[in-house]
C-alpha cells in the first residue's frame, strides 16, 4: 500500500505536523463516512453538493441522477474536490484565538470516470452496503429502470489528503494565560436513535437486522 503523494493540491500547510499519507487514514476516514461535499466550478461559480459515498479498492463511489447537470459536468470531466470531515470535539482554549476543533478529515482532488452500464448494478450494491448494510436481501431488487436512472461515478483516490488533529492539545504550559479560566474539551459524536417505522407499514413488522446493524455501527464509530 503506496503512501499518498504529497503535491502542490494536497501539501497541508496550516498544522502540517496532524497530516497523515499513509492510505489506511484515508481509508478510514471514508470508511466511517456515510456522505461527502463534492464541489466542482460551473459558470465560473464554484458549487458544492452533499452526496452519499462508499469506496470499492482505491477508488471513492458517488451516484445521482441521470438527469443532473452537476453529474453530467463532472462525467464530461469537470475537476472534483471531495471533502470528508469527522467533528470530534470543541477545543476550548483560555482565548478565542487558540479555541479550536478536534477532526479528521480528507481532501480529495480528482476527475472522475463514470460506470459504465455493465458494472453499474454492482456499483450501486457496493454503496448501499456501505450505507446501509445487508438492506438490499430484505427488499427487491432494482429493476432495470431505476438502474438506467442512477449515474455511477468513480473517483480515484490518487491526490488525497488526510489531516488527523484528534489527540491536539488544548492548551501548552506556560503560555502566560490566567489559569482561572476554565479550559478544556467538548467531545462531540454521532449517536442512533430508535428506529422509527412508516406509518404505512403493515403493523407488526418487526425492524430488519439491517437496521439495527447500521445502528450499531454509528454506535461503534460515533460518526456518519
Amino acid at each position: 500500500m503506496t503512501d499518498l503523494p504529497l503535491t502542490p493540491l494536497t501539501r497541508v500547510r496550516r498544522g502540517a505536523h496532524h497530516q497523515r499519507t499513509d492510505r489506511a487514514a484515508l481509508y478510514e476516514v471514508i470508511d466511517t463516512a456515510l456522505s461527502a461535499t463534492v464541489a466542482i466550478v460551473r459558470d465560473d461559480r464554484p458549487i458544492a453538493l452533499p452526496v452519499g459515498i462508499g469506496r470499492d479498492g482505491d477508488d471513492l463511489l458517488v451516484h445521482g441522477s441521470t438527469g443532473s447537470d452537476f453529474f453530467r459536468r463532472i462525467a464530461a470531466g469537470a475537476p472534483v474536490c471531495v471533502t470528508i470531515t469527522h467533528l470530534m470535539g470543541l477545543k476550548y482554549a483560555r482565548s478565542l484565538f487558540d479555541s479550536s476543533m478536534r477532526y479528521r478529515c480528507a481532501v480529495i482532488h480528482a476527475v472522475a470516470s463514470v460506470v459504465p452500464p455493465d458494472e453499474k448494478e454492482a456499483a450501486l450494491l457496493a454503496l448501499s452496503e456501505h450505507l446501509m448494510p445487508g438492506r438490499s436481501v430484505d427488499v427487491r431488487p432494482m429493476t432495470a429502470r431505476e438502474i438506467a436512472a442512477t449515474m455511477v461515478l468513480r473517483v480515484p483516490l490518487a491526490e488525497a489528503s488526510v489531516k488527523d488533529n484528534a489527540g491536539s492539545l488544548v492548551e501548552v504550559d506556560d503560555d502566560g494565560e490566567d489559569r482561572s479560566v476554565w479550559a478544556g474539551m467538548l467531545p462531540l459524536r454521532v449517536v442512533a436513535g430508535d428506529p422509527v417505522t412508516s406509518p404505512q407499514t403493515m403493523a407488526g413488522t418487526p425492524v430488519p437486522e439491517s437496521v439495527r446493524r447500521a445502528a450499531r455501527r454509528v454506535e461503534a464509530t460515533g460518526r456518519v
